[in-house]
């Protein structure tokens, strides 16, 4: 019987943990489960946005019960990437101990690009563009880490 590969352990990071990373987490987690223990967390707390929440479940990914996570909780984790969704979390990445190789892949920020929104519909679109953006990214791993596999 072949012995199961270690997972690698990815965290996605950005501002506030309430919007891209929850988003990135969650299709890890659907998408990836067998390769990535993942966890998002952000620079700092905004909560759990709910339209997030929504765009998400309308492609049977559920979020709902994530939390937003301050950064901090993670500092004993050994990570092996730190992804950075937005250029804030990825000026104000802090240092992870052990290997933890960091990649910024940058996403468009759904709230803001939903102030612009002329309807409810329009501004979920929003959403859900950048939902399917991350499901992409997301689709690539663990290869776009640039990070070799672990031995078991």
């Amino acid at each position: 019987m072949q012995e199961a590969k270690p997972k690698i352990k990815l965290l996605f990071l950005c501002t506030g943990n309430s919007c891209r990373s929850q988003m990135a987490e969650g299709w890890a987690q659907a998408l990836k489960s067998d390769a990535i223990e993942t966890y998002s967390a952000g620079i700092e707390t905004h909560g759990l946005n709910p339209n997030a929440v929504r765009v998400m479940q309308e492609v049977d990914v559920d979020i709902s019960g994530h939390t937003s996570q301050h950064v901090d909780e993670f500092k004993d984790v050994a990570f092996d990437a730190v992804v950075t969704v937005c250029a804030h979390a990825n000026a104000h990445c802090p240092t992870f101990g052990g290997n933890a190789r960091v990649l910024h892949v940058p996403f468009d920020d759904p709230p803001k690009l939903a102030e612009l929104a002329k309807t409810p519909e329009a501004a979920l679109d929003c959403y859900r563009r950048v939902r399917d953006e991350i499901r992409a990214f997301v689709q690539s791993l663990p290869a776009a880490l640039e990070i070799p596999p672990k031995e078991a």
